[in-house]
């Protein structure tokens, strides 16, 4: 990976602006929380990969109308580095999406959930970026709040939990990528990456499903098995949504990475398990124990203490 975006690195000159960023950030779990609540209704008609490749060409094209109205520039001034980063964010998206075949939703998010501890270990070792004792406690509160909501339980000593884990690594690696590697691009231009190479995947996969014909359960457990399926109206409906809601909110996200530290911004992603959590009681009516809500407790103090201790 270093090779492929050698020379490219920009210099991170911009200053810390760490409440727009924990702002920025709190409107994409807000609605990333929302559209991804609609993920089961998907699953349950359609597959992965076809969801993949068809959310990334609804969403590839709204930015080919938006782009003229309102001046959006979308080819990336470093290509090489674009692609880099959108390689690296949707191969940890294919760990975290084909870990669920084998474990529990729980368990597959507290393994991704790891990101933010990567991104201080790389931050520190790879970068030589000063990380103060606060953001240390900030980042441990939230990892600690996240195990909280989660409640992975036995299923964390299972060895295939590194594929979610792996794509943790890689999900902190991408967010670093997004204010080192690509620190002169739009969001726009991140973003438009990231989708182009999720669809790429979803192509992919549907390709070699086709050829593997494998045997796929019916309903949501053959997600990720289920290749071409003529899709409904619900499955196209809800994928739209599911395209034009990430598209805003991960401009959203990519705009916080852009005006903070990765460090400092990486706690803040923590609000999307809250966010996540309100909606599933909104449409679903899925309550939140006790022990789920001292976690979300913990995460918003993570949050807090990043935001107040601008020095460390």
């Amino acid at each position: 990976m270093s090779e492929a975006v050698a020379g490219t690195e920009a210099p991170v000159t911009a200053g810390n602006r760490t409440l727009a960023a924990a702002g920025a950030i709190l409107i994409y779990a807000v609605i990333i929380g929302f559209t991804d609540n609609f993920v089961r209704v998907i699953a349950d008609q359609g597959g992965l990969w076809q969801f993949h490749a068809t959310r990334s060409v609804m969403a590839l094209a709204l930015f080919a109308v938006a782009a003229p109205v309102l001046g959006l520039r979308l080819w990336p001034r470093n290509p090489r580095a674009v692609a880099a980063r959108s390689l690296v964010h949707g191969t940890a998206m294919l760990f975290y999406f084909g870990s669920l075949a084998f474990l529990p939703v729980a368990v597959v998010a507290a393994g991704l959930f790891t990101a933010p501890i990567f991104v201080l270990l790389l931050s520190r070792f790879a970068y030589g970026e000063r990380i103060g004792p606060f953001r240390i406690v900030a980042v441990a509160l939230g990892f600690l709040g996240t195990l909280m909501v989660l409640d992975p339980g036995e299923g964390t000593l299972s060895p295939v939990l590194i594929a979610p884990v792996i794509g943790g690594f890689l999900y902190a690696l991408g967010n670093l990528a997004t204010r080192r590697w690509c620190a002169g691009e739009s969001a726009e231009t991140l973003v438009a990456g990231f989708f182009a190479m999720l669809g790429l995947y979803g192509a992919l996969g549907m390709a070699v499903l086709a050829l593997a014909a494998p045997e796929v359960p019916g309903g949501a457990a053959g997600f990720v098995l289920r290749g071409w399926v003529w899709p409904s109206a619900s499955f196209m409906g809800w994928t739209f949504v599911q395209a034009a809601g990430s598209l805003l909110g991960i401009v959203m996200m990519v705009k916080g990475y852009q005006m903070a530290e990765a460090s400092r911004a990486a706690v803040f992603e923590y609000t999307i398990l809250p966010c996540a959590a309100f909606w599933s009681w909104f449409l679903w009516g899925e309550m939140l124990g006790g022990r789920a809500l001292l976690g979300i407790g913990l995460i918003v103090a993570a949050g807090m203490l990043i935001a107040l201790r601008r020095k460390g």
